[in-house]
């Protein structure tokens, strides 16, 4: 019996996507890595290079998510062009996203001497004006952006913060005033003002502030900020509240733990101490915002700039170095990991995202090893025994897997919550997976219990029981229902015509097999099954050839045997889909 099903992550790591920041590195197909590599490996053109050689060589590197190599070569492009307004601000944006920030300085000023509106290189002048206490300075750079895009948000927030380093407060928070125009970042311009009400020491109005932007949403930041404003000010209810009201939405305490924060009482520093550090908070909040639409080269510049600004900077940290790993620069990512301490949250963090990097490099057991280790130093944690037995699922070594998501669960203090139904899924799976089938199929009732239309479980159940031959008209109308759920899955589609073939109805169950290679053509068993249902229908040519195409899908070991006496019979074993 083969499953394919979801074996995606189920740890509850999203503390930082809660903060505005992806979690999960991407490592893609190993050919696009070698690329990458490829490209990395040669990062630093010859002085010889042509200019179009370079630029070529760039915009492959640019298109491949290496801003290393593709800053090198826009760089060299550059020297054969210097007129070319558009290849210098390329290799201006790419220099100053691999933080070469002295270097991108005579860039800046270059392209500020063609256009003095350029709006990049008028941010970074005013952040390092900002940055050494320039505050006037860091004005007038600001004051020409455009009032548009990306601008038209992050804007109001330079300039907020340029003239509360003067001391001009009231002006400051004037413009965050709501807008029309701006009406969708209300909450983060509340934030700010609180931050800068705060900085004024105007507690009333930073209170007011930072309630507003509290209703809209409870991003790590905003409850960080905040609760450490309540709790210096004497307020520690509203900071448990806040802390309770977190947890209730994000029950993993990776980046934050309300608990941490109440023990250290009205000792709270200020979360933002200065306009600088104010300066870095709003980049860090625009680096988050065009991460989350993929725009991932001006992530990296905009947190190089809040770095530049406040370069202790936690959050800032562990977003760069989730950017680089998803360019599979693992060496330099962990660096910045292991250098925030460890014995803070955002520490804690950090080790957890370094052993996720451990495994994207192919190394495992150092991955495995790291995490055994922080589950035991964090004995009240969850976070790393999920992300533990999600890897050791994928690698699958399910019984560890499982003994994994049984400490989980041992530690999680309201186990029937409806969020856990994920964690009671991927046991299943290890379970079922490792032949404890009776656990597992109790753990896939009680997800669905919690979670009653979830389509994953609805499938894999179903499946399960169909392909064991027990309960096939409920697991077919669990099948039938995750397919509702999502016509498009192949997955889910092959599931549907594997019901309807272990019931007899191969004719139906051709249908809907075609249907599910045509989704996922690459899947050995949805190949596989199709061949089967040919072969019940009398197409025995066109099984063969689903046979044999399957064969050269990297089928599971189990597959194999099977999969060549049909090929090299043209016939069924004696116990069809074995």
């Amino acid at each position: 019996m083969v499953k394919r099903f979801l074996l995606g992550s189920v740890a509850v790591t999203a503390a930082l996507a809660a903060a505005v920041v992806a979690c999960a590195p991407q490592t893609g197909r190993e050919a696009k890595a070698e690329e990458k590599q490829a490209v990395s490996a040669s990062a630093r053109p010859p002085a010889e290079e042509s200019g179009l050689g370079a630029y070529l060589a760039g915009r492959f590197a640019q298109a491949h998510g290496d801003t290393r190599a593709a800053s090198d070569y826009y760089v060299a492009a550059a020297r054969h062009d210097r007129e070319n307004q558009d290849l210098q601000q390329r290799a201006f944006t790419l220099v100053l996203a691999e933080g070469r920030l002295e270097e991108a300085v005579p860039m800046a000023e270059r392209l500020l001497a063609i256009d003095e509106d350029a709006a990049l290189p008028s941010i970074m002048m005013g952040v390092r004006d900002g940055r050494d206490g320039r505050y006037a300075e860091a004005e007038k750079h600001f004051a020409v952006l455009p009032q548009k895009g990306i601008n038209g948000f992050l804007g109001p927030l330079l300039k907020a913060w340029a003239l509360a380093g003067q001391g001009k407060f009231d002006d400051a928070l004037k413009m965050l005033a709501p807008r029309t125009d701006t009406a969708g970042f209300a909450p983060i311009f509340d934030f700010h003002a609180a931050l800068i009400a705060d900085l004024a020491g105007r507690t009333d109005m930073a209170a007011e502030h930072f309630k507003a932007s509290l209703a809209a949403q409870t991003s790590v930041r905003t409850v960080e900020a905040a609760g450490a404003f309540y709790q210096r000010n004497g307020h520690m209810d509203d900071a448990a509240a806040l802390y309770q009201r977190y947890h209730a939405d994000h029950f993993d305490r990776t980046l934050l733990d309300g608990r941490r924060q109440l023990a250290l009482g009205a000792g709270m520093a200020r979360t933002v101490d200065s306009a600088a550090t104010g300066l870095a908070e709003a980049m860090f909040d625009t680096a988050s915002l065009v991460r989350q639409g993929n725009a991932h080269d001006l992530a990296m510049v905009f947190t190089r700039l809040a770095l530049a600004a406040r370069p202790d900077f936690p959050v800032a940290r562990l977003l760069l170095a989730d950017i680089l790993a998803q360019q599979r620069r693992f060496t330099e990512s962990n660096a910045i990991y292991r250098a925030i301490d460890p014995n803070t949250q955002p520490g804690r963090f950090a080790r957890l995202r370094l052993a996720v990097n451990f495994d994207a490099a192919g190394e495992d057991e150092a991955a495995i090893k790291e995490l055994r280790e922080l589950s035991a130093e964090w004995a009240d944690g969850t976070d790393s025994l999920l992300t533990l037995g999600d890897i050791l699922r994928r690698h699958k070594r399910f019984p560890e897997a499982a003994e994994a998501y049984d400490q989980a669960l041992a530690r999680i203090e309201a186990p029937n919550d409806a969020r856990h139904w994920s964690l009671y899924y991927a046991r299943g799976i290890a379970l079922e997976r490792s032949r404890q089938w009776a656990r597992a199929e109790k753990d896939f009732l009680a997800a669905l219990h919690l979670s009653p239309d979830q389509p994953d479980v609805l499938n894999y159940l179903g499946y399960t029981w169909v392909d064991q031959g027990i309960n096939l008209e409920q697991g077919r109308k669990m099948i039938a229902r995750a397919a509702e759920l999502r016509p498009k899955d192949g997955a889910i589609i092959d599931s549907l015509g594997w019901a309807l073939y272990r019931m007899g109805e191969y004719q139906v169950a051709v249908k809907q097999l075609e249907r599910a290679a045509e989704l996922k053509p690459e899947d050995p068993t949805i190949n596989e099954h199709l061949g089967d249902a040919l072969w019940q229908v009398g197409r025995v040519a066109e099984a063969r050839y689903q046979w044999q195409r399957a064969m050269t899908l990297d089928p599971e070991p189990e597959q194999i045997e099977p999969l060549k006496y049909k090929i090299a019979t043209g016939q069924l074993p004696s116990q069809p889909g074995q």
